[in-house]
């Protein structure tokens, strides 16, 4: 072992990156009483990442760092392999207490991750957002007063479920003391790297901060060359180093470490750095090459343990001790609690790179049977997955096979759908290649194994990957076969291509789950499920007036008596064999049933429904049907005009998810409920801040995105937010919506861009959306939203038709627009408080847009406000409220006007929406009265009265006698009176430098778009 270096290979001193430090501590100590943040340390190889984060952790409170390393070698199908390293480290130095904590009734699912502490529940889908619920609780637990550092090495290598996991804290993490470090690779970044797509979406997020390390300057290569030297390098030497090493620590402490520092004319020194890194290892004898190389196969995941190398090795205890010292003192290996991990990443790739095709294949297959014969020196929830890749890396393509299998079992046991996809679709890979392929995965042919992974990528919301393994399943199924078999995995096939099709808001799945239907027999396994996915996915299917073939099959399913309330009677009934699976299909059938039943007004019958079935999925621990139940049931109350009702069921259900750790993307849903709710009954500033607290980082589901973005632009809208109202409702002209094959998704997002459109004054593309969506989408036959987006399309209207009186080409769409929503209006149901009213609304509206006479008009919006005032919409009241007063001035009430001008303002300005508070203001104004009973208009400038101020105001715009006697109702002649007034007592001698006189007093800024457009 001569020829070794003579001096550190390591500097032992900490060389630069002072920044960097004291920015790691500084967020650490804010951490501690601030909310929770998290850094991304990003950088190429060798870059120094790991000697930072170990020099902070290094300053750090004992106890208080925990870290976990991504596989080194990206082994498929292993997943969460950061994370279960913290947990195991929290778990021997904290013991059980905080996972207790953190998991009400027990251990829950961390058991998954780890399991030595037990057996887990069931594998559902839902248990994975718990168990993401849980690590979250755990990292609060932790904390305590000096708070709690997570590091997460090597992101570039982790699995998806790692970087499910990390998104999920960075967005969910809300309580002091947690900081989240993790470094990864910025070169290894290719293009379709996911990493690449998951940074900048972790950027956006409050507390989440992305620093990029740069290699050394000139001097801090120097400095890092002498403290592994022992003394400074002459200038040209470190000029050398400098060049050659680009300023790269682990490239510096290569170089420097060389018994003879390089040269330009030195001709031994390598042109790459593998060689480079390879140069110290080849001076090594055989005996200790061979436990290297061991080393660096076996070093899969965060290093090598012991006794596993020692196995592998082969060596007399003193031989591998001795070689094992050899490595150590190098610092090529790292010595640890109970093994081994190389010095570096790229030191091990590079050994490993370096062995030969017949030992590596033999070190490979020698690692795999070791797994077998001492299953202790790896952990549980390794071994299939390491094994996998090792027999895969050996040719040994029959046991990759099973182990294949084994890791996507295991996979399904983490909730890692990324990795159980992954695994099986290496199964299927291998399929044709091995002997006997069925009886290698437990006897399941080759369409089942297609068929669960279809599942997992559904799971993993890769449901183009679904598509593509179903339509290639169902080509080699025989479509004349009519055994029971076969017609059952027919109709899982088509379930699964059905429920990824639903899965996104744009596309539809109802005619797989029709044929789905069809083909299943009833006696087997799934069938009630599948009734109930249907009965649910069909009472939400958008119908157009031309339909498109899945609502085609819709009709179908009606005429023969086989609509979604019937289907959900079916589950129900056919839900009788007590399984967990039957008693979760039957919840679901009587959530949608009961929906259903209290949409189209019968709330005796259909609220009990509603009920039982969330209680049926509460006492199944069923996260998601607890909480479709209690949306559904505070959405239809708060139709019907119970919104203090329905806030409490949001409430009561937001409490059981917070008291048993359930996932918060079903409590997201209830807070867009809240959102809803609070905007209508007119709390708008709390309606907003449900919004950004609990719903701005969280739209990750692309159906759930477009409610929680509707409800945002109506309140931003309502409050005069122009700008934020169009970034939430979608750009202007957008009609994607119209694609979407969930009823909802056209209405929310519609009403949402009609109000972005009308807050930004945008009449065109108001008329034009309405137009647009009323002759294609069939609203009559979904009363839910339908009645106040109808509300908003009529009002499109009036103020169409108002700037028709002085623009062409608004008259005629307003007109076809009203005409199509009376049509619609006449059609839909009116039970509860809040139909009524919207109803008596729109029939007002299109009164206006027809010319009522203003005595009849004042009638019709003091009808639509009594019906108001039945039900807790404020703003809804004050809205026809205002369009009364306007109506009761043009009648001659102008005392009835005031009173009501002045109501309509104290609700505006106590709900925070300005614009109709500025225009309760402008009508008073107009009137000439104050806005309270002993209040009085301000004084006019040039000695002019309160009415010729408001006529100045309109001269400023160009106004004409006959449009300033409209705005200011009344006569022309009287008009022309106060204009001649005002030109004398300002001393201009015309109406255009009266106007100009205005402006320089800054009255013009006050008048409405609306008197401009008449004028």
């Amino acid at each position: 072992m001569g020829g070794m270096p003579l001096f550190s290979a390591v500097s032992p001193l900490f060389v630069g990156r002072r920044d960097h430090l004291r920015l790691l501590a500084d967020q650490a100590d804010r951490v501690r009483t601030g909310p929770p943040e998290t850094l991304l340390v990003g950088g190429d190889a060798g870059v120094g990442k790991s000697r930072l984060v170990s020099e902070f952790a290094a300053t750090r409170p004992a106890g208080t760092v925990f870290v976990g390393a991504c596989l080194q070698l990206g082994v498929d199908g292993l997943s969460y392999a950061p994370f279960t390293a913290v947990l195991r480290q929290i778990l021997r130095e904290r013991g059980r207490a905080p996972f207790d904590a953190a998991a009400p009734g027990g251990v829950g699912e961390f058991a998954r991750l780890l399991p030595e502490l037990g057996e887990p529940a069931s594998d559902r889908r839902e248990n994975r957002g718990i168990l993401f619920e849980q690590v979250l609780r755990l990292c609060e637990q932790v904390a305590g007063e000096d708070g709690v550092t997570v590091v997460l090495e090597d992101l570039h290598w982790a699995d998806g479920a790692t970087r499910d996991l990390l998104a999920f804290l960075a967005r969910n993490l809300s309580r002091p003391g947690t900081q989240v470090v993790a470094t990864y690779r910025s070169d290894d970044l290719h293009r379709a790297h996911p990493l690449r797509r998951l940074l900048p979406q972790l950027e956006r997020l409050p507390g989440v901060r992305r620093i990029v390390l740069e290699p050394f300057t000139r001097e801090e290569v120097g400095v890092q060359a002498a403290a592994i030297r022992g003394e400074e390098l002459e200038h040209d030497a470190l000029d050398t180093l400098f060049r050659r090493s680009e300023g790269v620590p682990l490239f510096v402490e290569a170089l420097a470490a060389a018994e003879t520092c390089p040269s330009d004319d030195d001709p031994d020194l390598p042109d790459h750095f593998r060689d480079l890194l390879l140069e110290p290892v080849r001076r090594f004898d055989e005996t200790t090459l061979s436990v290297l190389r061991a080393a660096a196969v076996g070093a899969v995941a965060d290093g090598i343990e012991h006794e596993v190398l020692h196995h592998a090795a082969g060596l007399p205890e003193r031989d591998l001790e001795a070689a094992l010292h050899a490595l150590v003192d190098a610092n090529v290996l790292r010595p640890g609690r109970t093994g081994y991990r190389f010095r570096h990443a790229l030191l091990r790739d590079a050994v490993h790179d370096e062995i030969l095709p017949g030992p590596h294949s033999r070190l490979h297959l020698r690692f795999a049977q070791l797994i077998d014969a001492y299953p202790d020196a790896v952990p549980e929830d390794r071994r299939a997955a390491e094994q996998a890749h090792h027999y895969h890396a050996a040719q040994d393509l029959p046991r990759a096979m099973e182990a294949a299998w084994r890791a996507a079992v295991q996979a399904s046991r983490t909730l890692a759908f990324d990795e159980r996809l992954g695994m099986l679709d290496r199964v299927l890979a291998l399929w044709d290649r091995v002997p006997d392929p069925s009886d290698r995965v437990e006897g399941n042919s080759w369409a089942e194994v297609v068929s669960r992974a279809a599942g997992a990528a559904i799971s993993a919301n890769r449901n183009r990957r679904a598509l593509e393994l179903v339509d290639e399943a169902l080509a080699t199924l025989d479509e004349d076969a009519d055994d029971d078999g076969t017609l059952t995995a027919r109709a899982v096939l088509l379930r699964q291509r059905g429920q990824a099709r639903s899965s996104h808001a744009c596309t539809g799945g109802v005619e797989d789950l029709v044929r789905a239907l069809e083909l299943h027999p009833p006696h087997m396994p799934g069938y009630s499920q599948l009734l109930a996915l249907l009965a649910r996915e069909s009472a939400m299917l958008r119908e157009d007036r031309n339909p498109t073939p899945e609502g085609r099959v819709l009709q179908e399913l009606n005429d023969t008596g086989r609509g979604f309330g019937t289907l959900a009677e079916l589950a129900i009934d056919a839900a009788d064999t007590g399984s967990v699976s039957d008693r979760c299909a039957a919840a679901d059938a009587r959530i949608t049933l009961g929906g259903v039943r209290m949409r189209d007004g019968d709330v005796e019958h259909g609220r009990p429904l509603v009920e039982r079935g969330m209680a049926e999925a509460i006492e199944l621990r069923e996260p998601y049907m607890e909480a479709r139940g209690a949306g559904n049931l505070a959405h239809f109350l708060r139709e019907l005009g119970h919104h203090e009702e329905g806030l409490r069921v949001l409430e009561e259900s937001l409490a059981r998810h917070e008291a048993w750790g359930w996932a918060p993307y079903h409590r997201s849903f209830h807070h867009q409920n809240r959102a809803e709710i609070l905007f209508e009954t007119g709390d708008l500033r709390q309606s907003r801040e449900v919004h950004r607290r609990h719903l701005a980082r969280r739209h990750g589901d692309d159906k759930h995105q477009h409610y929680v973005q509707a409800v945002e632009a109506r309140a931003a809208a309502a409050m005069g937010d122009a700008v934020a109202a169009r970034a939430e409702a979608g750009p202007s002209g957008d009609r994607s919506m119209l694609d979407a094959h969930r009823m909802d998704v056209v209405q929310l997002r519609t009403t949402g861009l009609l109000d972005a459109a009308l807050a930004e004054g945008d009449l065109a593309e108001a008329l034009s959306l309405s137009r647009d969506v009323l002759e294609q989408a069939a609203l009559e036959r979904s009363p839910g939203y339908t009645w106040p987006l109808l509300e908003r399309m009529a009002e499109a209207a009036r103020l169409g038709a108002e700037r028709a009186r002085g623009e062409a080409g608004f008259g005629e769409t307003a007109r076809l627009v009203v005409g199509l929503v009376g049509t619609v209006a006449r059609r839909l149901p009116c039970n509860g408080l809040v139909r009524p009213a919207h109803a008596a609304t729109v029939r007002a509206q299109i009164s206006e847009v027809e010319g009522a006479a203003p005595p009849s008009l004042a009638t019709s919006w003091a009808n639509a406000a009594a019906a108001w005032e039945s039900t807790p919409l404020r703003l809804h009241l004050a809205r026809a409220r205002l369009r009364e007063a306007e109506a009761r001035v043009a009648a001659g009430e102008r005392e009835r006007a005031v009173e009501l001008t002045r109501l309509v303002f104290a609700t505006a300005d106590a709900c925070g929406a300005s614009p109709l508070a500025r225009a309760a203001e402008d009508l008073a104004r107009r009137l000439g009265a104050g806005l309270s009973g002993g209040s009085v208009p301000p004084p006019a400038p040039a000695g002019l009265t309160p009415r010729e101020t408001e006529v100045l105001r309109l001269l400023a715009t160009g106004a004409t006698n006959a449009a300033i006697a409209e705005a200011l109702f009344i006569s022309p002649k009287t008009a022309s009176v106060h204009v001649s007034h005002i030109l004398g007592k300002l001393g201009v001698p015309n109406r255009a430098t009266a106007g100009a006189r205005a402006r320089e007093l800054g009255l013009a800024q006050a008048v409405p778009n609306l008197l401009i457009q008449r004028s």
